[in-house]
């Protein structure tokens, strides 16, 4: 078959060119799986680098984990054997990891991103205790001129049963970062109330520095002055940091202050009325004061922080959660009536009040305050008992009309200048008595530390040929015995002395309160009981 040239020269054109088609082809071929590769390697350098930096992490937090866990064994090895020494600084709570409810806590303090650690408290005291009914939390901060916060834990503490210490937490938050201000209120909590630190009752924190954001630049609102602003903006900061701590430890959540006083029940009327209420409440009030006596779902904690570090800079507590109230239940297409009664399906106030305001010197400096909750009504400030005929009498310098008659016959307390080593308090009985009990209560809901402190319980056994024993030749019981022939037996514990009789003293002339030591305050004695098998 003849070819044309026309026909040839472009077959061979053609058959000349298909070398450098599929060569061009191949090799855009070769190029699109080099980028492939290259895509796929670079993406396994990212994993890789990823994977290198979350390995560095975890094994910084493994690290830091196990160094907490062998810090907490010491610890607890020290309390074991007793051992006693200087406050250690560290921190016993062994998880680190954040909550994911916490997560958003970057948005609204964007500078804790370079802190991972400061949303975590140093807890200086506490043991770790959860699953308890009522956690309560009381922020502290440093004021000029007094601090109210031993005297608010006497209220708290006063007649606080050991089945409800038990069944509650009182956290105390030191919202400062001076750290010898934070050791010495810390070591004052542990001086007075050791019992309490031991059990776990009372626990101890402050926040690192680093939780704080730059508060020297903020706005101006509600025409308050620039310091004012301040002062409420962290303690917007403080409330929140305190709430996150305590969320996990209990069922329900209990905001105080650190100048307050307690009705002696509090903890019974605070459940009780928490368990009658049948409706989706958010809020519980014990008080018509500020942010004192708010009750609160621990499961609702998160929420609530969550809102209010939204707008922590903008205005005081108490007024944001009356805005989250409104923003979960008032329709704007309804009226301010509406609205109000909404809010109060979900805020319910409960009278009488639980807690007063006794604080006169605000933590904002130089200002003045006399904030009274009406509804409180008036404290009982002693307690009334059935006691048998005595003769009383006392070495201890009285105040106005508060006398020792009035107390042992439950009609007043008796109240009495500062206590000196050698002085006492003698109840002694018209006619000698078999005395199975004794209850002897100081301080009261209104002067909670007017204790008496280092004072002994002492018995005067009525047979005289025990006594002139006891006097030439010291005790045949397991008690000392007095050279005026007196038997010690119970001492003060915190404001109370409390205890039995050994029916082989045989019967009882008189009992004595003697004081060892000088006291650094007054003294009050709100309630005597003595128990026989007659009363």
């Amino acid at each position: 078959m003849r070819l044309r040239l026309g026909q040839v020269l472009p077959a061979l054109c053609l058959g000349a060119a298909f070398p450098l088609l599929w060569y061009a082809v191949w090799q855009r071929s070769r190029g699109n799986d080099l980028d492939v590769y290259q895509d796929q390697l670079l993406e396994l350098q990212r994993r890789l680098l990823y994977a290198e930096k979350e390995y560095k992490k975890r094994s910084h937090e493994l690290s830091r984990a196990l160094d907490e866990i062998k810090h907490t064994v010491a610890r607890r090895m020290n309390t074991t054997n007793n051992h006693t020494g200087d406050m250690k600084w560290k921190e016993l709570n062994l998880s680190r990891k954040l909550p994911v409810h916490l997560t958003n806590i970057y948005y609204y303090l964007p500078h804790l991103q370079e802190h991972e650690d400061a949303i975590f408290p140093n807890v200086l005291f506490g043991q770790q205790r959860t699953g308890v009914s009522l956690v309560m939390g009381i922020p502290t901060v440093k004021r000029e001129k007094q601090n109210y916060l031993i005297d608010t834990l006497n209220s708290l503490l006063y007649e606080l049963s050991e089945e409800q210490k038990k069944d509650c937490i009182i956290i105390i938050f030191i919202a400062e970062v001076g750290a010898e201000y934070i050791k010495s209120i810390a070591e004052s909590v542990k001086t007075s109330f050791p019992r309490e630190v031991e059990s776990g009752v009372l626990e101890v924190i402050s926040p690192p520095a680093s939780y704080y954001p730059d508060l020297s630049n903020l706005k101006k609102t509600l025409g308050d002055s620039e310091d004012r602003v301040r002062w409420r903006t962290k303690q917007n900061l403080d409330y929140s940091f305190l709430m996150l701590y305590a969320q996990p430890k209990g069922t329900f959540y209990l905001q105080l202050e650190d100048d307050i006083v307690a009705k002696p029940d509090y903890v019974e009327s605070v459940k009780s009325f928490a368990a009658q209420q049948s409706q989706d409440w958010m809020v519980l009030e014990f008080s018509q004061l500020g942010f004192i006596g708010k009750l609160f779902k621990a499961e609702d904690l998160p929420l609530i922080v969550e809102f209010f570090l939204m707008f922590y800079k903008d205005k005081p507590i108490d007024w944001l959660i009356d805005h989250l109230l409104s923003v979960k239940v008032c329709n704007p297409e309804k009226d301010a009536a509406h609205c109000e009664m909404e809010k109060s399906k979900l805020r319910i106030r409960a009278k009488p009040s639980l807690f007063q305001h006794v604080g006169i010197h605000s933590s904002l400096a130089g200002k003045v305050q006399n904030l009274k909750d009406k509804d409180f009504g008036k404290s009982l400030l002693y307690k009334a008992h059935n006691n048998p005929p005595a003769k009383v009498d006392t070495s201890l310098r009285i105040y106005e009309q508060h006398t020792l008659e009035e107390v042992y016959k439950g009609q007043n307390f008796f109240w009495a200048l500062a206590p000196m080593a050698g002085d006492y308090i003698r109840f002694t009985f018209l006619n000698p008595l078999d005395v199975e009990k004794y209850l002897f209560r100081s301080g009261n809901m209104e002067h909670p530390g007017d204790k008496l402190f280092n004072t002994t319980v002492e018995v005067l056994p009525a047979d005289e040929t025990l006594r002139k024993e006891l006097a030439d030749n010291g005790s045949k019981f397991n008690s000392p015995a007095t050279k005026d022939g007196y038997l010690k037996i119970g001492a003060f514990e915190n404001g109370v002395a409390e205890g039995s009789i050994s029916q082989s003293i045989g019967r009882i002339q008189a009992i004595r309160l003697s004081v060892t030591s000088d006291s650094p305050v007054w003294a009050i004695l709100s309630e005597v009981f003595i128990k026989t098998s007659e009363n």
